[in-house]
This record gives C-alpha cells, structure tokens and sequence, in this order.
C-alpha cells in the first residue's frame, strides 16, 4: 500500500473533502490512474467534485513530489503514488495495464560511459512492454 494520505498529512497539506477523496483514490499499490479514472471514482465517494477540482488536485501533487505522471506510451498520462519508492513499470500493449516492478541491478551501470554524451545522469525509467495475462487468455 503507498503511504500517499500518511505523506500529505506529514506535510501540512490542507486537507479538505475533496482533497482527501482523491488522494484516497491514488492510495494504494499498482495505482495509475488516469485523470478521468480519479474523477469517476472520486464521484462515487463524494458526488458534488469537479472535474476541475481533480485535475486541479492532481496537478498540485505532482508539483509537491507526492505524484508522479507516468506516460508509457500515446495514451492518457497516468497518476502514480508510489513517488518516493523507486520503481519501474510493465506495461501491458494491448490493454495498456500498468504494474510496478522492481528489478534488481542498477540500470545507470548498463548505460556505458561512450553511450552518456557527456550527460550526468540524475535518474533512470526503464518500461518493460509485453502482454498480460488477461490479454493472452483472451
């Protein structure tokens, strides 16, 4: 389970209704949903949210850290909580499911010195595509 209500409230974030709904929405592990995907769920908590009010929330916790926009390929941009554990992603090229894994090994040490450009380096994502087992089976 990320820890996403337990950051936000470590901060001092405000936390109003709306607030709380949609960070409860992100809460949790292999969570990335799209911008429409917190609304909707976010509706089913507390009906009267906006729309403006999750992206506006959304936009705000990605600007805090808290959230991180995770775009794997043409689709929607996606929500990821898991901001402070790092991670990379499996991506499903049909459904476009998404899960979290952590390999072992450092993939920077892979990256060659002559493949660098005289670029340092301040992080690493690595998207793994295949299909999943929903999309196999059916």
């Amino acid at each position: 389970m990320s820890d996403l209500l337990e950051r936000l409230r470590g901060r001092g974030w405000r936390m109003t209704a709306q607030r709380r709904v949609v960070a409860e929405v992100l809460d949790g592990d292999h969570v990335h949903l799209t911008a429409d995907e917190v609304h909707a769920r976010a509706v089913s908590k507390l009906p009267e949210i906006s729309r403006a009010t999750v992206y506006n929330t959304l936009g705000e916790l990605v600007s805090l850290g808290e959230v991180r926009e995770v775009a794997t390929d043409q689709r929607a941009k996606r929500y990821d909580p898991n901001a402070h554990r790092p991670h990379h992603h499996l991506v499903c090229a049909q459904c476009g499911a998404i899960r979290d894994v952590h390999p072992s090994g450092n993939p920077l040490a892979e990256l060659p010195d002559s493949e660098r450009f005289g670029f340092t380096i301040s992080g690493v994502e690595v998207t793994y595509r295949g299909v999943c087992p929903n999309c196999t089976a059916a």
